[in-house]
């Protein structure tokens, strides 16, 4: 591995300047910024710090001057023996703060972001690392740049054992429970005013998510993944909680280079307030239900822009108090997303479900299929939005929500747009909004609603 790293970062000094004809441009002819590159083609990189330091606070507009400073910084950082590693994190971060700088406003510059990706990858935050490799996979780099990143994706894809995650959003919500804002309901052409009808329910609720994974070799190509998910969803009051956890574990194969296969036990768990799963069908108690079965796991890197992912997983749910709801469910799921350039992201999903309870009624089946992209500007804004649609139709009679006696078939539209400033982060995490607006029509009266709602997240970047 330490042979693939010299080539790698011979590389970067000698060839990779070709990525980006802006990284070529020379933005200053000071000579402390000279001095500088003479001391770094002689490896001296601590001293061509101390000289770049001085210079970035005085010429905070000079993208060559941070760029100089995240890449002696790394390269010194590599130079330190294993008892430094204090220091060596403190080096990496310095890169990691002034490549950042740079693509703030010029995220197309696509050799700063290999180096940030070098940055990520030294620190072991391979996510992050993951990433920008692959944004940068999109710029259409040379052949040896690509076999050299190509390498080190194996290499994280290889030392990968821990992945943890936490998040927590603010999330005011028009309509919490989803109900239709009808009062009155048809039977037999005559009107009947629903009992005790309090319609939509608004309200600013608290959502916070996290979990774990953990990842033991049994081989070379084979791990066993133990993990763990909880979310929590609170509102005033408790009648619109709701909280979901689940475990999982089984093995995860490597097939190849670019395919890996899961296929993993899983256990579900979830809690809701009263309502909501109110239904005009079904009381309004609090609601508990369960869920065991297993799912499978594929993901595929096609090309170096395009990835796919296959997930399929089948349950059997049984309810606490509603047994004619307990029966087995079916998920199906094919995903991808496509880089289009360094800072443009497409993404697509089409799945199918299928619910099978004990109730002939509330068997139905699902279909959704979802287009979305995000793109990264100037400023350091981030921008996205994605289009949804789903069709799930019910079997059985639903008299007299429909007044044939006829099916129950409904067609949900959603749409989503958010945005985020890469400028704004505190310990490496962004505020993102989120705006969900949301319509279901349905030929079953009383289900058919409208809802908008927003998150104020804090998300991860750089």
């Amino acid at each position: 591995m330490r042979k693939s790293i010299l080539v790698f970062v011979l590389i970067l000094l000698f060839q990779v300047p070709a990525l980006d004809a802006q990284a070529r441009t020379h933005l200053s002819k000071d000579p402390g910024v000279e001095s500088a590159k003479a001391l770094m083609k002689q490896h001296r990189y601590v001293e061509a710090l101390r000289i770049l330091r001085p210079l970035a606070a005085k010429r905070p507009d000079k993208k060559e001057v941070f760029f100089l400073i995240g890449l002696s910084a790394i390269e010194a950082s590599r130079r330190l023996p294993a008892s430094k590693e204090t220091v060596k994190t403190a080096l990496l971060d310095e890169a990691v703060a002034n490549l950042r700088a740079i693509l703030i406003n010029n995220p197309g510059l696509v050799r700063v972001r290999l180096e940030l990706a070098r940055a990520f990858y030294f620190k072991r935050e391979d996510a992050l690392a993951r990433e920008h490799f692959e944004r940068v996979l999109a710029g259409k780099p040379p052949r040896t740049v690509v076999a050299n990143i190509n390498r080190f994706l194996n290499i994280m894809r290889a030392r990968k054992r821990w992945r943890t995650y936490f998040g927590f959003s603010i999330a005011p919500d028009t309509n919490i429970s989803s109900v239709s804002d009808s009062e009155i309901i048809y039977i037999h052409d005559l009107p009947f005013r629903r009992d005790a009808f309090e319609g939509e329910s608004s309200g600013v609720g608290l959502i916070l998510w996290g979990g774990g994974e953990y990842q033991h070799p049994l081989g070379e190509r084979l791990r066993l993944r133990l993990g763990a998910d909880l979310s929590r969803r609170e509102y005033e009051g408790n009648a619109f909680d709701q909280m979901f956890a689940s475990v999982h574990a089984g093995p995860r194969w490597r097939v190849g280079p670019a395919t890996e296969l899961s296929l993993l036990g899983s256990a579900r768990r979830r809690w809701t307030g009263g309502e909501i799963l109110k239904d005009s069908l079904l009381d309004d108690d609090a609601h508990n239900d369960t869920s065991l079965g297993a799912r499978l796991e594929i993901d595929h890197r096609v090309s170096r822009r395009l990835f796919a992912r296959v997930r399929t997983s089948w349950h059997e749910r049984t309810h606490e108090n509603r047994d004619f709801l307990d029966g087995p469910i079916l998920d199906l799921s094919l995903s991808g997303y496509w880089l289009a350039t360094s800072t443009i992201r497409t993404h697509a999903t089409v799945g199918y479900g299928r619910e099978r309870p004990d109730s002939q009624r509330w068997r139905n089946k699902t279909g959704w299929a979802r287009l979305g992209a995000s793109i990264a500007l100037p400023y350091g804004f981030t921008v996205g939005g994605s289009g949804e649609m789903r069709w799930t139709n019910y079997e059985g009679g639903w008299f007299p929500f429909t007044t044939d006696n006829s099916s129950r078939e409904d067609r949900t539209r959603i749409l989503q747009a958010s945005v985020f400033n890469r400028v704004f982060t505190v310990f490496g995490f962004s505020p993102q909004l989120v705006v969900v607006n949301e319509e279901r029509a349905s030929n079953a009266q009383l289900y058919d609603y409208k809802r908008t709602r927003a998150e104020l997240r804090f998300v991860r970047q750089f």
